[in-house]
Order: structure tokens, then C-alpha cells, then sequence
């Protein structure tokens, strides 16, 4: 099957509106230097509830970018990784986040300029 992400009904958006989430965005690249552990992802990622940060790693898993492996302690302890799917997609996102660390200052330049002139 040929998938064609400008189709309405294409699933290519699904995953797309997917892999653009900042939060998916952030546990990816987080997940890059190994597994982690869940409270681990919770105090790295500023600002994601507990709540999203579940959300996101199920649908992650649900995709089958990363994977969850529940250790049998008390209480449980969990740990997600990526696999090779979740990695490959890494190896693209990964220039978009340096993109965006490195061009932060240029792009609100351009946003307070923008500003200025629509004021």
C-alpha cells in the first residue's frame, strides 16, 4: 500500500500529529542515552504531568517506538526504551531539537520584529 500523508483518511497523519508532539519530542530524545526509569522521564521533562507523561509513553508504546518493562518490586518499578523503530525515528528528530536549541534566539527576534510591525 502506498501511504500519502495529504490524503484526509490517511493514517500518515495520525502518526504524524504523533511524532510532533513536544512531549513526544522530549521523551524520545530523553530515551536516546538508554532506558529510564518512569519518575526518572517525570524529573527530566519540566512541566509534563504525570497524567501526560502516561499518555505519551502508552501511545509510544502503542506505536511500538519504545517498550515497557515492569521489574517486580514493591512498588513497581518501570522502565521504558526505545526500539529500532523508535530509534530510527530519533536519528531524524534529533536535528530538528538542535535546530531549535540553536536557532531559539533568531526565531524570537523574529517574533517580537513581527510584533512591531503588526502593532
Amino acid at each position: 500500500m502506498k501511504w500519502n500523508p495529504y490524503a484526509a483518511g490517511c493514517p500518515t497523519r495520525q502518526l504524524l500529529d504523533r511524532i510532533s508532539d513536544k512531549w513526544v519530542v522530549l521523551v524520545l530524545s530523553l530515551l536516546e542515552g538508554g532506558p529510564k526509569r518512569f519518575s526518572v522521564l517525570k524529573r527530566e521533562i519540566d512541566g509534563i504531568s504525570q497524567k501526560m507523561l502516561s499518555q505519551t509513553l502508552r501511545a509510544l508504546e502503542q506505536d511500538g517506538l519504545l517498550t515497557r518493562r515492569a521489574f517486580p518490586t514493591v512498588p513497581v518499578t518501570v522502565e521504558y526504551e526505545l526500539t529500532p523503530l523508535g530509534r530510527s525515528l530519533n536519528v531524524a528528530m534529533a536535528p530538528v531539537v538542535e535546530w531549535a536549541v540553536a536557532n531559539m534566539s533568531r526565531v524570537l527576534k523574529a517574533r517580537d520584529t513581527f510584533e512591531r510591525k503588526t502593532s
